[in-house]
């Protein structure tokens, strides 16, 4: 039977009614399975990185497996180039920030370039000159002119006293004595190379008698007041200026006011005055002691620029012996010898008044027969008399000697040439 044409759309009308909720029923489905094998996709690196590898390997072979309808040689190279892929891996996480920093450098160094135009000269820029330098030159230059006025000034004091003439005089007229007229120079250049010291210079000349310390104390006052006046030059005989019938209170005062007298003129006049000093051992207590307070150097600037020759016979005795001793050493003319004998002297004077530890002791040694012989030839020419070698010789053989091997060194040293020659 045939059906009728209005129950055709009622029955469509109820497929549809039923279809379409299950066609919504099988799309969800198919959305949750595309989730899923996303989802495992996505969880599979963190679980199980090395099964994920694989597998991709795996799809790799298979891609390659696909492309060798191409060609036998494309399948080798991509099969070679799978084999060797695998060892290595694609992360360029770590090589990005390298990259980085080497593109970084190249720009930096490629901005550092100074590009000049064409046709242009090139130049290097200007240094600019640092006023530290200019003033570094003008100090440098003030202090090589100050040096060269001190040294100027050096040779000009030097010039005005004539030291070199006093030097010369004294190794012509002084006997046997080197060693002690060098000493005596020595210190005497160092001191008046300056007007400005911190104490001032003592000098003590020790010996036997005879042996010439009197005689260098009156070419010392004698040359000093040729090129200075006569007002800075002072001798002081003790026997003369403080005799056995004055106190010694009195020549204390007598002898403090002729000194600060003439360093208060020397001062203003900016010399340095001379004080020559004979006969000290016969000296009082008192007198030694004044005289030690101007040696001190805690004074004021004045009594700083002094020059004391202190003569005597002090040590004398410990001098002849050491000479007779080491005649044959040869020690006088040493310097082991010249300290030896100083570390000898040195007590002997201290255990006098402590005013020796301030002063530069200088030794005066016997004089040897050969020195007198000079000695009489000197004062005989002096005296305008025509000397005769025997005659000079028989003379000097007159004298009393100390006898060491080949050696013969005058008691009395030069003392009594004089005596001698005014009998003549």
């Amino acid at each position: 039977e045939e059906v009728p044409d209005t129950e055709i759309p009622g029955a469509s009308r109820k497929m549809s009614s039923i279809s379409s909720p299950l066609r919504a029923i099988i799309r969800l489905r198919r959305r949750y399975r595309v989730q899923k094998k996303s989802r495992l996709h996505l969880e599979l690196p963190r679980e199980k990185p090395s099964e994920l590898l694989h597998t991709r390997l795996l799809q790799r072979q298979l891609s390659l497996n696909r492309t060798s309808l191409y060609g036998s040689s494309m399948s080798f190279f991509n099969q070679t180039s799978f084999e060797t892929s695998q060892y290595f891996t694609f992360d360029t996480s770590v090589e990005q920030p390298a990259m980085k920093k080497s593109r970084r450098k190249k720009n930096r160094r490629k901005s550092r370039i100074v590009l000049y135009p064409d046709k242009t000269k090139r130049y290097l820029p200007t240094e600019e000159k640092s006023k530290a330098k200019r003033c570094l030159l003008l100090l440098i230059v003030i202090i090589f002119f100050q040096i060269l006025n001190a040294i100027e000034n050096l040779d000009d004091n030097l010039q005005k006293y004539d030291l070199d003439g006093l030097e010369k005089t004294m190794h012509r007229e002084v006997f046997g004595q080197k060693v002690a007229v060098e000493s005596i120079m020595e210190l005497l250049k160092d001191y008046l190379a300056t007007h400005i010291h911190n104490k001032p210079l003592v000098i003590s000349l020790n010996g036997p008698t005879g042996v010439g310390k009197s005689h260098v104390g009156w070419l010392l006052a004698k040359h000093f007041r040729s090129v200075m006046d006569n007002d800075f030059v002072l001798q002081y005989f003790v026997m003369h200026h403080c005799p056995n019938g004055v106190t010694p209170l009195t020549c204390e005062i007598d002898l403090s006011k002729k000194i600060s007298d003439m360093v208060t003129r020397a001062e203003i006049e900016e010399k340095i005055p001379l004080f020559i000093l004979d006969e000290v051992e016969l000296m009082s207590p008192v007198l030694l002691d004044t005289l030690s307070r101007f040696f001190e150097p805690n004074q004021t600037n004045e009594f700083l620029n002094a020059i004391y020759i202190l003569i005597s016979n002090i040590g004398g005795h410990e001098i002849t012996k050491f000479v007779i001793q080491n005649a044959s050493a040869e020690l006088l003319h040493q310097q082991k010898g010249v300290e030896e004998l100083l570390s000898i002297i040195q007590p002997v004077l201290i255990d006098v008044h402590p005013l020796w530890k301030s002063a530069d002791i200088i030794p005066f040694v016997l004089l040897e027969k050969t020195h007198v012989i000079n000695c009489f030839l000197e004062e005989m020419r002096r005296e305008g008399l025509y000397p005769e070698q025997k005659h000079v010789e028989n003379l000097a053989s007159q004298l009393s000697y100390y006898t060491t091997g080949d050696k013969q060194y005058s008691r009395m040293g030069c003392k009594q040439v004089v005596a001698k020659v005014n009998l003549l």
